[in-house]
């Protein structure tokens, strides 16, 4: 999962973290962690997020899987 921090920021694009921790309904911290490359987020968490994005989770994962 090492691209994750780098994918999750590209598809936040403008978005801050505060925003899609709002929309996510995930701590801006647990966010600001993932993106830090400091914590693997659990499957809901990154459920919660790929909604908020309006992407599918494997969009984060399928480049991770190499």
């Amino acid at each position: 999962m090492k691209n994750l921090p780098s994918l999750l920021i590209t598809f936040r694009g403008e978005m801050t973290q505060k925003e899609l921790s709002e929309k996510a309904h995930v701590p801006q911290s647990a966010i600001s962690e993932i993106e830090a490359g400091k914590r693997i987020p659990r499957i809901d968490t990154l459920c919660k997020l790929t909604s908020a994005l309006g992407i599918s989770v494997s969009s984060l994962l399928e480049d991770n899987e190499h």
